[in-house]
C-alpha cells in the first residue's frame, strides 16, 4: 500500500491529476478538513468506486488518523485505483 506525509500535502494540492478525499462523514467534514480536499465518504467509495474515482488519476484519502483511511487504501488498490493513504490523517494536518 502507497501512502504519504502530511507535510508533502501542499504539494499534491498544486498537481491537478490528483485529488486530496476526506472519506469521513459529511458532518464531520464540514467541522474542517484541508484546504483544498472534496468530501467523499469511505462508505460510498467502498461500495461505488467508478462513480467516483478514475483509474487514470491518483487519489488522497484522509480520515482523522488514519487508520480508516488506509483500510480504504488497501481495498481501492485491490481494485486497481492509484491511491495513497495520507498518514495520520485531519489530526497531523490540525
Amino acid at each position: 500500500m502507497k501512502s504519504i506525509s502530511i507535510q508533502d500535502i501542499d504539494n499534491i494540492l498544486k498537481n491537478e491529476n490528483c485529488k486530496v478525499i476526506d472519506i469521513r462523514d459529511n458532518y464531520v467534514y464540514s467541522m474542517g478538513t484541508i484546504k483544498g480536499a472534496i468530501n467523499i465518504p469511505s462508505n460510498f467509495l467502498m461500495v461505488m468506486p467508478e462513480k467516483y474515482l478514475s483509474k487514470d488519476k491518483s487519489y488522497y484519502l484522509f480520515c482523522d488518523y488514519g487508520v480508516k483511511s488506509k483500510k480504504v487504501v488497501s481495498y481501492l488498490s485491490n481494485l486497481g485505483y492509484d491511491v495513497y493513504n495520507i498518514i495520520g490523517g485531519y489530526n497531523s494536518y490540525k
